[in-house]
Parts: structure tokens; sequence; C-alpha cells
């Protein structure tokens, strides 16, 4: 597909989220309204094909689940391996769609592999995810910074006490969720392992505060411009301080690449081998 037509739908996903003017500039890309409706479809995330890991999978158990957080209850998605003993926790914070079904499908993956994942809906101050995906994409607007991030640290806390969980916690986080990651290390000195999906970073000047071990996965430089240009500074500052880190560019990835219900962004080589780094990181840091 034509990088100018990714360009203009990822601008309209991360800045304006108007979907008139996104389709109206569309239209002028394909030659008419007609074609740029077609297209559409090849660009939007398409959630029947988030079910990796069902539901009703015998592996694992699901539940919805509320905790206080800074803002009033705070509602999230959990996902337990099936038996006894403890394990790891990992929290698990979405794109800027809110908590949709790919994002429990990645709770129910990690669960598979041994983990208690806590899914966390941080719209929950706005009354939670809405099922229009683009009235949840302009309700980011509206969150509070600081308290997303205190909100974070409290899920985190949350995790840790549960039952199950073995007093060790680490986090995940996609495109706006990888921005919640990046200030979660900052801010939050308990957490064990960050992992990054094409998130904004923190500020370089920060990078002293990070106590946990991270693993920072960017699409190519070239294709998502802005990380990458933010993303290095960030990981030398994370060098000159001294801190475990590791930071990876995928060649020809797109933003979004991880996501596997997106059939145009999604790229499955740099998907598959991020999320074996991801693994390696929780093994060595969760276990």
């Amino acid at each position: 597909m034509d990088q100018k037509i990714i360009d203009l739908y990822d601008d309209y996903v991360h800045r304006h989220f108007d979907r008139r003017l996104f389709l109206d500039r569309l239209s002028k890309l394909t030659g008419s309204m007609a074609a740029a409706t077609a297209l559409l479809p090849l660009l939007q995330s398409n959630y029947a094909m988030a079910e990796t890991v069902k539901a009703d999978d015998p592996r694992i158990t699901i539940s919805h689940v509320t905790f206080d957080g800074v803002t009033g209850p705070v509602k999230a998605y959990l996902a337990e391996p099936k038996g006894s003993g403890k394990h790891g926790g990992i929290l698990v914070v979405h794109q800027n769609r809110g908590l949709n079904p790919h994002i429990e499908d990645i709770a129910r993956r990690f669960a598979t592999d041994g983990y208690v994942a806590l899914a966390v809906d941080f719209l929950s101050p706005l009354g939670g995810t809405p099922t229009d995906e683009n009235a949840a994409m302009q309700m980011f607007a509206k969150l509070d910074k600081a308290q997303t991030t205190a909100n974070a640290v409290a899920a985190v806390k949350y995790l840790r006490a549960l039952p199950r969980v073995n007093g060790k916690v680490g986090a995940v986080g996609f495109c706006w969720g990888g921005g919640v990651i990046n200030q979660l290390a900052v801010n939050d000195p308990t957490l064990n392992a960050g992992v990054v999906y094409y998130g904004t970073p923190a500020d370089p000047s920060e990078a002293s505060k990070v106590k946990a071990a991270l693993l920072l996965n960017y699409a190519d430089a070239t294709l998502d411009k802005r990380n990458g240009e933010l993303a290095p500074p960030y990981g030398e500052a994370l060098k000159a301080a001294g801190k475990d880190y590791q930071l990876y560019f995928y060649e020809g990835a797109q933003h979004a690449f991880n996501d596997d219900t997106s059939p145009t962004r999604y790229n499955k080589a740099a998907a598959d081998l991020a999320w074996g780094r991801t693994l390696a990181l929780f093994k060595r840091t969760l276990t």
C-alpha cells in the first residue's frame, strides 16, 4: 500500500481523529470516495481476528475486576493460568482505542505463557471504553497525563498484591500504551520490567530514575519518523545512566507492526521477533 495512505491514516488516529476529514483526504489519493471507503477496512483493526487465544481456553481463567486508582474505581480484564502456584504479573496497556478485544487477547496470550495478566481500561475515569472506536480515540485528549501515570502505578500495586502473583510485576504497552510504560518506568521504582511497543519515549533527563529492565521496540525509523527521532536520544540517556535496557528498530516495519488485527500495518516477522524478545525479558525478570 502507498506509504502516503498509511501516513495519512496514522495522522488520523494519532492527531485529529476526524473521520470525515480523513476520508476526504483519502479520496484525493485514491481518486474517489468510493475507492476510499472500500480501502478503509484494510486500514482499520478487524477485531474478529483478535482471538489468538479464545476466552474459554481451558488453560486459563478470565474475569473482570476493578481496583482503586487515583481517579476512583478502575476497570480491568484479568487473565490467569489455571492451576496452583504463583506467577509473575504483567500489566497490559492498550493503544489509543481503549480496552478492546485485541488487548484482551494479548492478556490471554500472556496467561497461556504462565503469567497473571491485567489489561487495564485507562478510559475508566471517563466511564470506560465505548463501543465506538472513533469516540474512544477522541476521549484520550481528555485524560490527565499525571493521573494516568498514577493509575498505572496503582495497577502495578494491585497486581503485585494478587494471591497468584509472586511479587514481581512487569508491564507492556502499545502505541499510547507504550508511552504510558515509559512514564511508569520513570515513576515507579518497584516495576521489575517494562516493554514498550512504539510508544513516546520519556524525557532523556528522566532516564536516571528508571529502575526496571526495559525493552524498547520501535518501527522502522524511516517510516515512523517521530519516534525514530525521539527514541535514540532516550536510549543514549539510558546507556549513559547505566540502565538495563535494549532498544530495537525493526527494518521495514510500520508503526503498530504488532497489531495482527490490522492487515495493512501488521508485520509478522517483526512482531514475532519483538514478542520473542518480550517473553525473554519477562522470563529473566519475573520468574
